[in-house]
């Protein structure tokens, strides 16, 4: 009766039901995971949001297929900001990046086609994937005195199937910004191969500096939507840039060569058309929402240099463990004496200690003695639950 595409293990990991018993229990969680802004005690202009909301223009049906200009415009402004200058016509409205991956997905590869996903990078990917009829393919992310694309091995995974290469910038869980050096030479073998780059840009505004390349934190990465010799897709939205997931907007942006990108945006309107996804107020919400962004950024950013510098205060008392290098992003990761799997630490801190942290083989580490913790948790949360992890590790 149901598609094999949709024939999913529906079974929660030892992990979740671990979790799910505890808090059944009533029992307390130091959750190391928190990623959810609107949960995480942040302070948000709530009477210029809902008004916001509340556009007499709402009441009026008026379609565009890429998303009403007024919002486009808005996004426009928001990378004109970072030295990328686009048309409104180059961007397409969309209800979350998700649903950007499966227009791109949808738009670039036949069934059985595959996309090229960094590794480590998150689990979501596969379920996108498995949903548009996609092979994923891997090519991994390497550290040495900080991250970096192994290119050659991305090289060796382009195959006649190949559609195109996802770059996450930062990555997450990594924080590994994709350098200048590397866009360049990933758009020249994108090119000279006939492949598009799509470029998640979700966590783009969080620069850490830590390890970068960049002078300061302060300094802006450099976006995708810039422009480069390959067909590009980039992909952003409210989720992260302003704290807001709820409000399901975000966007893709079309950059590259003129006439493939005239191609793409003829076969995504038709998409897009057929959905009509993201609805009136969010859309004309969205210039004051993107207006608010700096004000949830300046408290992520205090948030994460918090929690980092503390990290890295208790990493200093003892040895077992260390943290990798992270330029930007949500994210740490740990690396912990691999004398059971990841699994097995995380499961024991959850159960024994109430401490709740990502295993890495989540994020498709190639070894075990990773974990991941999130720098969005609250401040006093986050340093209990670093001394118990590092405790127990």
């Amino acid at each position: 009766m149901f598609a094999e595409r949709t024939n999913w293990s529906l079974e929660p990991n030892r992990l979740s039901r671990a979790l799910e018993s505890r808090r059944s229990r009533g029992e307390p969680v130091l959750d190391l995971t928190a990623s959810n802004p609107t949960t995480c005690g942040f302070t948000y202009d709530s009477e210029t949001i809902l008004r916001a909301l509340t556009n007499p223009g709402s009441l009026t049906y008026s379609p565009d297929p890429r998303g009403l200009e007024v919002a486009r415009r808005a996004v426009g402004r928001y990378y004109s900001e970072r030295g990328a200058e686009l048309v409104a016509h180059d961007i397409f409205l969309t209800t979350s990046t998700s649903e950007a991956y499966s227009w791109v997905f949808r738009t670039l590869c036949n069934p059985g086609d595959a996309v090229l996903i960094p590794a480590p990078s998150y689990p979501l990917f596969g379920f996108l994937a498995d949903i548009a009829d996609v092979r994923l393919v891997r090519y991994p992310l390497v550290y040495e005195s900080g991250w970096q694309m192994d290119l050659r091995a991305l090289k060796q995974a382009i195959t006649p199937a190949t559609r195109a290469v996802v770059v996450v910038h930062p990555n997450n869980p990594t924080g590994h910004y994709t350098s200048a050096p590397e866009a360049k030479r990933l758009a020249e073998l994108c090119a000279a191969c006939g492949l598009s780059i799509i470029a998640d840009e979700v966590f783009l505004d969080f620069a850490i500096g830590d390890g970068s390349t960049r002078a300061h934190a302060d300094a802006k990465p450099r976006s995708f939507a810039a422009g480069y010799d390959a067909l590009t897709f980039t992909l952003s939205g409210l989720s992260k840039i302003s704290g807001l997931p709820q409000m399901k907007a975000a966007w893709l942006v079309l950059s590259g060569p003129e006439k493939l990108k005239a191609q793409a945006g003829e076969r995504l309107e038709v998409i897009a058309d057929a959905y009509l996804s993201p609805n009136a107020p969010v859309q004309l919400a969205l210039p004051a929402l993107l207006a608010l962004r700096a004000g949830f950024e300046r408290q992520a950013a205090a948030r994460i240099s918090h929690n980092l510098a503390e990290l890295d205060r208790q990493l200093a008392s003892q040895k077992p463990c260390s943290r990798l290098k992270v330029e930007g992003g949500w994210y740490a990761v740990l690396r912990v004496p691999a004398t059971r799997s990841d699994e097995d630490l995380a499961v024991e801190l959850l159960t024994k200690r109430g401490v709740y942290v990502y295993p890495g083989h989540f994020f498709d580490f190639p070894a075990d003695g990773y974990v991941v913790v999130s720098l969005l948790t609250p401040e006093n949360e986050f340093s209990q639950g670093v001394r118990l992890l590092l405790a127990a590790a």
